[in-house]
């Protein structure tokens, strides 16, 4: 049986053959081969006892080091391998784990170290829920339908159909659909001082007319005339026909006010037909003032343009109509949607006819109201303000 010697009983050894002894008694004695003398004579020669004692503990400490260096630079080449950036999700997690112990000879314990995943949730097994799959499929639905509303006003739709889901939710699950809209490049524009438009204090305070161009399948032009309330946001109306005078927008403007009233004013930017002689004198016998935005800033008249947008971009740009009648039995069923069920969210995501009502319900609430009193009666938790 091998035996294990000391640094002291080694070095006593070292000393006995340089008082003289031979090396081949000092072998026989205590059981060690000549070849093992040599080589601690090489090793621990001329050296004491205490020297010995730190040889060996600097031995130990370059054995440790050297594994911890080791382990290091396991590390790094796990990490390199599985982590491009940073991996934040517990399934790209997985991934992550999954390529360390292919690429690197690694432990699992030791990878989900690594990347800081317990081996728990490395083995979770999802299990499909079907109130999601139900969910999923509706809201491509509704995607599909109105395809330029945001998971906002989609999960505004499905709570009014009774379906009570938290807004995280529907946007996780809008998001693995892949139903979020392109952003729109925002333009570039001068760095001046704006000023906030005043708002309405109540309905017909202030209405806001335009026009929308359109053609129709044969290539005539289609001119769109649209009238609304920039108090409730509603659609009061959208006038459809080949050409409008300003004998034509009076007109028009006197048919919506047999239902609604007057407006105390009305805010138009400067085409013919709103500077026309007509719409003037129409004016001037119903008492509205005319509001007349700066030429080249229509932000000055910014709540139709809004609208303008929406009306282009879910009904116009969606549709291609055949003729004149078409073109108005679209519009009008696009403009009782938008008025009766579309969400807006200047509204806290009520319907423009919905908050009307509401408005109109308060009997005691004052005509000159302010707006954070109104908005509070009326749970209108983001105020009435120009974003949609």
């Amino acid at each position: 049986m091998k035996k294990h010697f000391t640094e002291q009983q080694i070095i006593g050894f070292l000393k006995k053959a340089r008082a003289g002894k031979k090396v081949k008694d000092l072998c026989k004695q205590h059981g060690f081969s000549d070849a093992s003398f040599y080589a601690w004579r090489a090793k621990f020669g001329g050296m004491a006892i205490p020297a010995a004692s730190r040889l060996k503990a600097l031995h130990a400490e370059n054995a440790r080091l050297n594994k911890l260096l080791a382990n290091a630079t396991l590390k790094v080449e796990a990490l390199k391998v599985a982590l491009n950036g940073k991996a934040l999700s517990p399934q790209a997690k997985r991934e992550a784990v999954l390529s360390i112990r292919i690429n690197v000879d690694i432990s699992e314990r030791h990878a989900c170290r690594l990347v800081g995943l317990s081996r728990s949730s490395l083995h979770y097994k999802a299990t499909p829920d079907c109130k999601n799959n139900e969910l999923t499929a509706r809201l491509m639905e509704l995607a599909h339908e109105r395809p330029r509303f945001g998971y906002r006003r989609l999960h505004a739709l499905i709570e009014r159909e009774g379906i009570h889901v938290n807004h995280k939710r529907v946007y996780r699950l809008y998001q693995q659909a892949g139903l979020p809209l392109r952003r729109r490049r925002q333009r570039r524009g001068v760095m001046v001082e704006r000023k906030k438009l005043a708002l309405p204090s109540g309905p017909n305070e202030i209405w806001s007319i335009d026009f929308v161009m359109d053609t129709i399948s044969n290539g005539r032009r289609l001119k769109c005339l649209t009238i609304v309330d920039v108090f409730t946001r509603e659609a009061l109306d959208i006038v459809v026909d080949r050409r409008i005078l300003g004998s034509h927008v009076a007109r028009a403007l006197d048919c919506v006010a047999r239902f609604k009233g007057y407006p105390g004013a009305l805010r138009t930017d400067n085409g013919p037909e709103f500077t026309s002689l007509e719409l003037d004198q129409w004016a001037y016998r119903n008492g509205v003032a005319l509001k007349f935005i700066q030429p080249g800033k229509p932000t000055q008249n910014a709540y139709i343009e809004s609208f303008n947008g929406k009306f282009r971009d879910e009904c116009l740009n969606l549709h291609c109509f055949v003729d004149l009648s078409h073109a108005r039995s679209i519009i009008s069923a696009w403009r009782r949607q938008y008025n009766e069920d579309r969400p807006h969210s200047a509204l806290n995501y009520l319907s423009p006819a919905e908050f009307a009502t509401k408005y109109r319900a308060r009997a005691d609430v004052p005509a000159c109201v302010e707006e954070p009193f109104l908005s509070s009666i009326l749970n209108i938790t983001d105020g009435l303000s120009l974003k949609e």
